[in-house]
């Protein structure tokens, strides 16, 4: 389980886009988050991915506070305990596409053989198993947003983030997606989702406004 305690979150100055925020998401469910442009909705996710820290309340997973913690901790939770599909996919374009699948599971400590053979599996079941060796500025625009999926989920996380992940996608390619969102909870983790795609929506166990 992770939980949102009174979040309060604002850049430099600026009024806040976030005022005594709570919410928990449990295990098992797929959860859309979805509001109008502007309402923190991808800062929220990267609160609750400990990428920021917010300026009041807290993060709990599994009743630990995290939100807290030094960098080096955190840094290490987000590691062993997420995985997050952004926006923009957020590939690395020195690497080739396979190197970036496998980065997790390298920064986690695995072997490259034993990561690389995951990698490759996820990449067959999201079709993007032919672009292994092509660099992210070679691959269309939905390929990219599989293959950033495929990074997500190459640790087995338990808490699964997700920004607007099917934005860049086709029907099926965004049905596929939908589908590992749904397998991921089946398996116990805890799937959270923002989105504005009506579809996606329809296919989460629950859905909270921002």
């Amino acid at each position: 389980m992770i939980e949102a305690r009174d979040i309060s979150f604002g850049y430099g100055n600026s009024t806040r886009i976030l005022e005594g925020w709570s919410a928990t998401f449990s295990a098992g469910e797929v959860v859309a988050v979805t509001g109008p442009s502007g309402r923190g909705k991808s800062t929220l996710l990267y609160i609750l991915g400990l990428m920021l820290r917010p300026d009041g309340g807290e993060v709990r997973v599994d009743g630990r506070h995290v939100s807290a913690l030094n960098d080096r901790t955190r840094a290490g939770l987000r590691s062993s305990l997420f995985g997050f599909v952004f926006q923009d996919a957020a590939l690395d374009p020195t690497r080739t596409v396979l190197d970036n699948v496998i980065e997790p599971a390298l920064y986690r400590g695995d072997s490259r053989r034993d990561s690389q053979e995951r990698a490759k599996e996820l990449m067959s079941r999201f079709g993007v198993e032919f672009r292994a060796d092509a660099r992210p500025g070679q691959v269309s625009g939905g390929q990219a947003q599989r293959i950033a999926l495929c990074r997500a989920l190459i640790n087995d996380p338990p808490i699964l983030l997700a920004d607007e992940p099917t934005g860049n996608l086709d029907p099926i390619s965004s049905a596929l997606v939908v589908d590992a969102f749904q397998d991921k909870a089946r398996s116990g983790a805890a799937v959270i989702v923002v989105t504005h795609d009506p579809e996606l929506v329809s296919r989460c166990d629950r859905r909270i406004d921002l």
